[in-house]
């Protein structure tokens, strides 16, 4: 069958579409979420499914930054690159594995995980000022790595891509530092069974909320020509 060729609306570029097929362009937004949900979903559920099945801290742990290191590893080796938010997720769960270990005192613990939220948001907030390569664009080439080149393109050429990655990022950081600073009342002021269910509550629902944000918005984002 003969191929027309089309503008990619999240790329700029063209590409051959079959005239007698559906556009096989895959939808920004849906490959973002997709990839968001592997990447943090997939540890953060490990971590709560264990704990629910009445494994201890340490195992919901060690399963979590399990997952999160197969999915850095995988995406080094497939795609050749690091996954950022796949890291993101390791070094989450990797440094609390190792905060569990010097600590016997459960509040303590949480506390210190406010303190590793509340210093990856920073990072996130970093990226977005200094407007280098924020967070959520180094995570959306790795989603899309035969897309990358050229969203690192539409970020350099394109104001609105830019402000929407810088944004994106952005809220991510403002997102975890507004969650890291809301458990610590939970934490102090509640008893401990139910103060480890309220913040663990917390930190599930701000991850879900940013995911499912970030996913639709960059869709939109990328989906609108310059």
């Amino acid at each position: 069958m003969p191929n027309t060729s089309r503008t990619d609306a999240g790329t700029g570029v063209a590409v051959p579409v079959d005239q007698n097929t559906d556009d096989p362009r895959p939808n920004p937004t849906l490959v973002m979420v997709r990839g968001l949900a592997w990447d943090v979903g997939l540890p953060v559920a490990a971590y709560y499914a264990l704990h629910l099945a009445g494994a201890t801290d340490w195992v919901a742990l060690l399963a979590a930054s399990g997952i999160a290191a197969a999915r850095t590893v995988w995406g080094a080796v497939r795609h050749r690159t690091l996954n950022q938010f796949a890291v993101l997720m390791l070094l989450v769960y990797g440094i609390g594995l190792l905060l569990a270990f010097v600590s016997g005192d459960p509040k303590a613990l949480l506390l210190k995980s406010s303190l590793v939220t509340a210093a990856v948001g920073a990072v996130f907030l970093v990226t977005a000022i200094l407007g280098g390569r924020p967070l959520t664009l180094a995570a959306a080439q790795s989603f899309l790595p035969a897309r990358a080149e050229a969203l690192s393109e539409r970020y350099r050429s394109e104001p609105h891509v830019r402000r929407g990655f810088r944004l994106t990022s952005a809220v991510w950081g403002v997102g975890l530092l507004a969650e890291a600073v809301l458990r610590i009342p939970l934490v102090v002021l509640l008893p401990v069974d139910i103060g480890v269910g309220a913040s663990e509550g917390l930190f599930v629902a701000t991850f879900v909320a940013l995911m499912v944000w970030n996913g639709w918005y960059i869709g939109r984002v990328l989906a609108t020509p310059a």
